[in-house]
């Protein structure tokens, strides 16, 4: 619980039923980050570079990402609510079916990265660059995807719905019956 890491050498790094909560690593040098498949863990993991680590399992509750290189990076099933993710690049990552409530976003570079199914509920997305990104069944707030960049951003009905309104416009659906 709000654990410093300065400067350790973390490759190799493999947990198992760890946790790690709030917690700051800066110039770390972590390789690899494998959790076994059969055990989540709980991980905290952010530094000046995460290239080429595989996150599985993980929870990354309330995490900050400071001056971080983190592609490429794999990452599935892995918790990221609340983690400050301000200004992080991540173009073109595989972000599918993750939990990024509440997140911050703020300036993150996720052009052209899938964030399909992901759970983006009151994520900050002011300057955000969504440009090609795949945000189909994507949990979002109209309101705040209003102040990303979205230009060429795939996304499904109930978001394009949503994203007209907060807009200012009337959308008129039809007879829905």
């Amino acid at each position: 619980m709000d654990c410093r890491f300065t400067e350790a050498d973390l490759r190799g790094l493999v947990t198992e039923r760890c946790e790690f909560t709030e917690c700051r690593l800066h110039r770390c040098r972590p390789r690899r980050v494998t959790p076994p498949r059969h055990r989540p863990a709980d991980l905290c993991v952010h530094s000046r570079t995460l290239t080429g680590s595989t996150l599985t399992a993980c929870s990354l509750l309330g995490s900050q990402f400071t001056d971080c290189r983190l592609r490429p990076l794999t990452i599935t099933d892995t918790d990221l609510s609340l983690a400050s993710l301000g200004g992080v690049d991540l173009r073109n990552t595989n972000l599918a079916g993750l939990r990024l409530r509440e997140a911050n976003l703020v300036s993150a570079d996720l052009r052209g990265a899938s964030l399909r199914g992901a759970n983006l509920s009151g994520a900050r997305l002011s300057g955000t660059r969504l440009e090609g990104a795949d945000l189909r069944d994507a949990l979002i707030d109209a309101s705040a995807l209003a102040t990303a960049r979205v230009a060429g951003a795939t996304v499904d009905m109930s978001i394009a719905v949503g994203f007209a309104r907060a807009h200012g416009l009337v959308v008129d659906l039809g007879d829905q019956n």
